[in-house]
């Protein structure tokens, strides 16, 4: 399975945000906290995270303007944002989905219902994470049973193979970098040398050439990492 995924919470309000941090660690996220705007979208653009619980009122900049910041930026605006708010007018509710919000939860809210909306989320942009099965072209990953397949024969992959497939596989054609395949393969807090990423990624091609009739599904950028397609 690959790195947990990764979830910000921005809360400045400390007993709200320790109750998400809690929940979301206990469920297996990899958690990072911000209490500003600001620290929000500083940790959003170093970090991507695959997931953003973003409260509306936060000092300085509001969780809207932080919203309508991330989804204008290139790098941050396929990131997931589920606002939370104790606005439960459906004005409210239509300008926090209108400036991007991918949902809005209403506090007080059921923790069980917001860990449900989040796995919604995440099934879009880490599908591995809920179980799916992911397939692009001849290549398909059952992440339940941990069986990769291509061309419909099976092959063996080791572990470290495998998350690395299991990454390109959710995003086919994104470039990813080494640091941030370093991020997601090996974990935030691990120290691994980016060369290793090269080997990996050499294994991986090696085991993925079933027959000589087929070719690299993995392409080299230069100067910017590895894409799949």
């Amino acid at each position: 399975m690959s790195a947990r995924p990764a979830v910000l919470v921005v809360e400045d309000e400390a007993p709200q945000r320790e109750v998400l941090v809690y929940n979301l660690e206990a469920e297996g996220y990899d958690v990072r906290q911000a209490t500003s705007g600001d620290a929000a979208m500083d940790l959003a653009r170093e970090e991507t995270p695959d997931l953003i619980l973003l409260d509306w009122m936060l000092p300085e900049v509001s969780g809207i303007e932080v919203c309508r910041r991330l989804k204008s930026a290139a790098d941050t605006r396929s990131i997931p944002v589920i606002m939370i708010s104790a606005r439960s007018e459906e004005v409210d509710r239509v300008r926090g989905l209108e400036t991007g919000a991918d949902d809005y939860v209403v506090k007080p809210y059921s923790v069980v219902e917001l860990m449900a909306r989040i796995r919604t989320q995440l099934r879009r942009v880490r599908p591995a994470s809920v179980g799916e099965r992911l397939e692009h072209g001849d290549v398909a990953i059952d992440t339940v049973e941990h069986r990769v397949f291509r061309g419909g024969e099976e092959l063996h992959l080791g572990p470290t193979e495998f998350r690395l497939l299991t990454t390109f596989l959710e995003r086919p054609g994104r470039v990813w970098s080494r640091d941030q395949l370093l991020d997601r393969v090996w974990g935030r807090d691990v120290y691994v040398d980016s060369r290793t990423v090269d080997v990996h990624v050499g294994r991986l091609r090696k085991a993925l050439r079933v027959s000589e009739g087929q070719g690299d599904p993995i392409r080299t950028v230069r100067g910017a990492g590895y894409a799949l397609g």
